[in-house]
């Protein structure tokens, strides 16, 4: 029989609890021990999951008996003290994005995972999607010579309504906006299928009270020779809408609504690419699966810290703001 690997979690918000869900319909990883800031939030937790032991502290969640990983659901502030917390005990990692709000601690640690072998990865979740797969073999020939990427994101108000109870962080500038949390995303895509992308222009625009994050952006960039890009608003009457488009010579991928693809030939038709529900579940639950090749130590899909910081560095190059006349 498959060994099951048992999980600790810190962090029970949005976040935290959809990963919960997740884990009970796993049949090889378990959540066990559990731990938020909130006790609120433990208390939810523990009523709607009864078996988990709740812990005193995030360091007595990673020192817990028998535990095999932990996965981080905190703002990023903790991450790299958190996850160098879990190295020294000998698990590996699953950590959300943002990654970090220091860059030399995330090099650090990814120094140290290099050195030592260490299992890291970051939770970007279309790394497990078909859609990905799609892109990457559009890429290598599949649309012809490409031409353009094409990443639209609009959101009715940032934070999404869904995570109004997942803290003020979101909607502030230091740690939060949507270019984190969302664009992060389909930024990773684009680095996944052409490399390390190059902000050749960005135009954030911020409110004017010096503390909330980004209400839109526009962006040029440019990865491998093909030009991006990026326009991005907390506008229109979607709650989230994102699109990614590869344009090629022959013809164009699409993702969109994040696991939904589609394709077309030429000047033909978007043709859907399989029912986009069920493309979410099978790449949610292969992201689990290569969870578990993470811990047994084989080769998998998840990116890695130094991935995930390579992101991040793109995208607060974006919210720096670049003028279109520096080239």
């Amino acid at each position: 029989m498959s060994e099951t690997f048992h999980v600790g979690l810190i962090g029970l918000g949005v976040m935290g609890q959809r990963m919960l869900a997740r884990l009970a319909a796993h049949a090889r990883l378990r959540a066990t021990w559990v731990w938020d800031a909130d006790p609120a939030a433990l208390a939810r937790t523990l009523s709607a999951y009864p078996q988990l032991q709740p812990a005193a502290s995030a360091e007595a969640v990673i020192a817990a008996p028998g535990l095999h990983t932990l996965y981080i659901a905190t703002p990023p502030a903790p991450h790299m003290a958190l996850s160098n917390r879990a190295f020294d005990a000998g698990l590996a990692v699953f950590c959300e994005k943002p990654l970090t709000v220091d860059f030399d601690a995330a090099r650090r640690t990814i120094a140290r995972i290099d050195a030592g072998g260490l299992r890291a990865a970051v939770n970007f979740s279309l790394a497990s999607s078909p859609g990905l797969a799609a892109l990457q073999a559009a890429a290598q020939g599949g649309i012809g010579q490409l031409q353009a990427v094409q990443i639209e994101l609009a959101f009715t108000r940032w934070p999404r309504p869904w995570q109004a109870a997942a803290g003020a962080w979101l909607a502030e500038r230091a740690e939060g906006g949507f270019s984190r949390e969302v664009l992060s995303h389909f930024i990773f895509v684009l680095q996944r299928v052409l490399g390390t992308a190059q902000v050749l222009a960005s135009q954030p625009d911020y409110p004017a009270d010096g503390r909330s994050a980004e209400r839109a952006l526009e962006a040029t960039l440019q990865a491998g020779g093909v030009p991006v890009q990026v326009q991005a608003a907390v506008a229109g009457v979607v709650d989230d809408f994102n699109r990614f488009t590869l344009q090629g010579s022959t013809g164009a991928v699409e993702l969109r609504d994040w696991f939904g693809l589609q394709q077309r030939h030429g000047d033909g038709p978007w043709l859907p690419q399989g029912d986009a529900a069920a493309m979410r579940q099978r790449g949610q639950a292969d992201q689990l699966d290569q969870w578990v090749a993470l811990i047994e130590g084989r080769p998998h899909s998840l990116p890695g810290f130094a991935e995930a910081l390579a992101v991040q560095q793109t995208i607060e190059a974006l919210l720096a703001g670049q003028p279109a006349t520096a080239r």
